[in-house]
């Protein structure tokens, strides 16, 4: 199933089942990307990152990309391209929507994750109704705001730098950082690792993303893998020793006891509460 659909408004909204590779292509338009199912693989640059369906992606227009998929594991994508004309009547403030430190990953959190499926209900359904789809739209840039001011502008306020210009070029460095570890988060990574993706000294990194954050990379590494674990657990049958492999983690013992302390059950309790619901 494949559709864009471009509204009278020039906002354009895309879906895909098929999720082919898209080689250089230029995005249109400030554009939220989303993926309900599977995983796709971008290239901006020279940065590598990873969407899961538990995060979204904004790009900015005039950004090129690449995606890449697994072959024969087909992802469910999902992009909504505003108009500049739309954002600027939107945000009558003035302040510009394409900003460099945007495009970067976000947690989709669920006031955002339910006006975005509600707006592919309206589409997969071929709503016509402009003016809902118009509120949909600005429901869905609403929340990017709220979301937004608290992953970018409040990280900028916990950084304990006099100067902006410098925050912005740090927590640009610190999102570097965050993008490698979910890239990347079934892989044997080292803090060396992340400081050298993330162009910052291995204390420089520890002490600026801990004042970001409020955890350690690898804390954060850490609970990237149980989310990972907790979605696999949640949509797929495979054994709790294979996903244990899948996301990272080298000890099942230590993964059960992390699950726990994090969700307050284990593993096996957590699917099964799951597969009743």
């Amino acid at each position: 199933m494949r559709y864009d659909t471009i509204t009278s408004d020039q906002n354009t909204i895309s879906y895909n089942t098929d999720s082919p590779a898209q080689p250089n292509k230029l995005n249109d338009g400030l554009t939220l990307h989303f993926v309900f199912g599977g995983d796709a693989r971008y290239s901006i640059g020279k940065r590598e990152l990873t969407l899961h369906p538990d995060q979204f992606l904004i790009l900015n227009n005039g950004t090129k990309y690449t995606t890449k998929m697994d072959p024969g594991a087909p992802v469910d994508s999902f992009a909504i391209a505003f108009d500049q004309s739309f954002l600027h009547n939107f945000r009558k403030s003035g302040q510009p929507y394409d900003q460099p430190l945007n495009e970067t990953l976000y947690p989709l959190k669920n006031d955002l994750r339910r006006h975005v499926q509600q707006l592919k209900s309206y589409m997969d359904e071929g709503q016509q109704n402009e003016a809902l789809i118009n509120e949909s739209l600005k429901q869905c840039l609403e929340n990017y705001d709220l979301i937004y001011t608290e992953e970018i502008s409040g990280k900028l306020d916990q950084l304990q730098f006099a100067n902006r210009d410098t925050k912005v070029e740090i927590l640009r460095r610190l999102n570097l950082a965050k993008e490698y570890v979910v890239s990347n988060y079934s892989q044997n990574i080292s803090l060396n690792d992340v400081a050298a993706h993330a162009c910052l000294s291995v204390n420089h990194l520890l002490r600026t993303f801990k004042q970001a954050f409020g955890q350690s990379p690898h804390q954060y590494l850490v609970q990237v893998r149980l989310q990972r674990a907790k979605q696999l657990l949640r949509s797929t049958a495979l054994p709790v020793n294979q996903i244990v492999n899948m996301v990272g983690f080298e000890c099942a013992s230590s993964f059960i006891r992390l699950f726990r302390s994090r969700y307050g059950v284990t593993p096996f309790r957590y699917r099964s509460f799951w597969e009743l619901s």
